[in-house]
């Protein structure tokens, strides 16, 4: 029971690795709070995690409108009169698309829930974790390094400014107990990458994706547990990094699964 005692929000944790990721921390010990823009979602999701025996509570909330925070923070301080670690989870795709294709609303809205309600939260937690300690996890993603993403390139764009943000935020505040870290979970096999929106000009590409998962995947449990085990650090005691889950042994078996698909024509060059 590592977080026996602490109080988790997680935004968007209603499915996915957002729910993953409120789960694991549940099982280890800590109270969490569940928030969705989708009502029934969070109903159920909570009243799940009470069945199992879980501490959980929920809020329904879209994280790109400027007080949703401030909710959820005062929603958390009611319910368990504490938070100790905040996940900036909820985020959206733009899919697999030209940015011609994709309409300016659509656009909109993808800024807004990955980066803007993103920055949101940051502007609200920061100051109480200043007060009392905290850890801040924001969830970073393709394109975090600032490279090319084509098709993805509104998604990619969101994910290189969370990067940034949570470096900057991470300078701004040391000397306070304060963590501020950024995690890349890399491809995992969830609903974000089912009925994504498609274009017909990059049908092979996409087509190629299962194939991508397969070599370059990482399991759902592999990212809920590095969650843990930064939930579990001592605020302060690092900060500004950014945990990139694709490397190592499991980035070399990636690349040499994906050149024998590429072999024998499963999956595009350029997937």
């Amino acid at each position: 029971m590592r977080l026996q005692g602490k109080v988790i929000v997680v935004t968007g944790s209603t499915r996915g690795i957002g729910r993953a990721i409120a789960e694991a921390c549940a099982r280890e010990g800590a109270r969490v709070v569940i928030s969705s823009r989708r009502e029934q979602a969070v109903a159920e999701t909570s009243a799940w995690f009470q069945a199992q025996g879980l501490q959980a509570t929920g809020l329904t909330v879209d994280v790109s409108t400027p007080d949703a925070a401030e909710r959820l923070l005062e929603h958390a301080l009611a319910s368990w009169g504490q938070v100790d670690v905040w996940v900036n989870n909820a985020g959206l795709s733009s899919g697999y698309r030209p940015l011609d294709e994709i309409p300016g609303g659509e656009l909109a809205e993808i800024i807004a829930t990955n980066l803007t309600g993103t920055m949101y939260a940051c502007r609200v937690i920061i100051p109480y974790f200043r007060e009392r300690g905290g850890i801040l996890l924001n969830m970073a993603g393709k394109g975090y390094k600032g490279d090319a993403s084509p098709f993805t390139a509104p998604y990619a764009a969101t994910k290189a400014a969370v990067t940034s943000l949570t470096r900057s935020l991470a300078q701004e505040n040391k000397g306070y107990p304060i963590s501020i870290h950024a995690v890349v979970p890399g491809m995992v096999a969830t609903d974000f990458y089912r009925d994504i929106k498609t274009s017909p000009k990059v049908a092979a590409q996409v087509a190629s994706i299962p194939y991508v998962l397969s070599a370059f995947g990482v399991p759902l449990d592999a990212v809920s547990r590095t969650f843990v085990d930064l939930a579990a650090q001592r605020p302060g005691e690092s900060t500004g990094r950014i945990y990139s889950l694709l490397g190592g042994r499991r980035l070399l078996r990636g690349i040499v699964l994906a050149m024998w698909y590429r072999a024998t024509g499963k999956m595009q060059s350029s997937a």
